[in-house]
């Protein structure tokens, strides 16, 4: 053998030596838990919005992250999170949930929300109540009991004071800035979406420890809804769904497109059935709403613990934490 081709049969043998001595690629920890929180869609722009209005809204964002991931981080369950979140969104008036929800046509705060359980779709939902200072954890109730899912005004009402819920006078729930929504409307004859151009739903999504999967809802409606309106937020595949097998979703916008959409439901048959991603679902959905004519957003959490946002309006409330350090609260399309 010459010997420039021993020299070259040596070198190539110094390859799986020198293959075998790269340090094995680090393994990323999975997620152990993860949340994702929303304070409605629209047309939010940074040029119509003051310092001090923007650092109050990701203020409260950032305090009902932290209330859902403590309890995530703590080993609590899914839907104990995503109870804990919504609730200090439905006592903040800067939300159009719970205090501070908007006014029907005749003057009244009417409240609607849902909640499912991921692990064995069980689901409870409200609307038209008056009195509930939680809509939520009305919701919830609804769900434990089991009998029903859907209950509604007088009756969800009644179902309150039996299981001892904290009740307030329908003044507590009434803010100036929403009667002067209203009273514009009605001055201008415009349209609910012309008044305020901003779906203020509130809404979060987690998974747990466990792997399990829920997600919640709640809102106010639309400002001068007539004639006992109901929108998404209450109606279980439109506006909230959960499915260990997929992911868990809870929207806002324009309910009336979402409902027809079928939009929560819709995305979690995606991810089970076509084998989509969490984000070419959401983004799929979200495109046939704007297809429609409607407009709005979801947060989606995978049963990964991946966290998605997509909607397509001018900007979205909205916030993540997760097991791996990730906390971040958003706004604008473009954060």
């Amino acid at each position: 053998m010459s010997k420039p081709i021993a020299a070259l049969l040596a070198i190539f043998a110094l390859f799986p030596l020198a293959l075998s001595a790269q340090p094995a690629p680090e393994e990323t920890e999975p997620v152990r838990w993860s949340l994702a929180i929303h304070g409605g869609a629209g047309t939010l722009k940074r040029e119509n919005m003051t310092s001090e209005q923007e650092e109050a809204y990701r203020c409260s964002l950032q305090a009902a992250l932290d209330a859902g991931a403590e309890v995530l981080a703590s080993g609590g369950d899914a839907l104990q999170a995503v109870e804990a979140a919504i609730v200090l969104l439905e006592d903040d008036p800067l939300f159009n949930a719970g205090r501070g929800s908007v006014f029907t046509w005749e003057g009244a705060n009417e409240m609607d929300a849902s909640i499912m359980d991921g692990r064995t779709r069980a689901a409870g939902a409200v609307a038209g109540v008056t009195t509930v200072r939680h809509p939520i954890h009305l919701a919830r109730a609804v769900m434990d009991d089991g009998r029903h899912v859907f209950l509604s005004g007088a009756g969800a009402e009644q179902f309150a004071t039996a299981k001892g819920l904290e009740r307030m006078p329908p003044a507590w729930f009434a803010t100036e800035r929403r009667r002067k929504q209203l009273e514009v409307m009605k001055s201008r004859q415009l349209s609910a979406l012309d008044v305020e151009y901003k779906f203020g739903t509130v809404g979060a999504v987690a998974r747990d420890q466990a792997g399990h999967l829920a997600a919640g809802t709640s809102t106010g409606g639309m400002t001068g809804k007539r004639w006992g309106r109901i929108g998404d937020a209450p109606v279980i595949g439109a506006g909230t769904w959960a499915d260990d097998r997929s992911c868990a979703v809870s929207a806002t916008g324009w309910g009336e497109f979402f409902i027809r959409a079928g939009v929560a439901q819709a995305i979690c048959d995606r991810v089970r059935l076509a084998g989509e991603g969490v984000q070419q679902a959401s983004d799929t959905v979200i495109a046939e709403v704007a297809e429609m004519g409607g407009d709005g957003g979801v947060i989606v959490m995978s049963n990964a613990g991946e966290a998605v946002f997509s909607f397509n309006s001018a900007g979205m409330y909205r916030g993540r934490a997760d097991s791996s350090g990730t906390n971040e609260v958003a706004i604008f399309a473009q954060d």
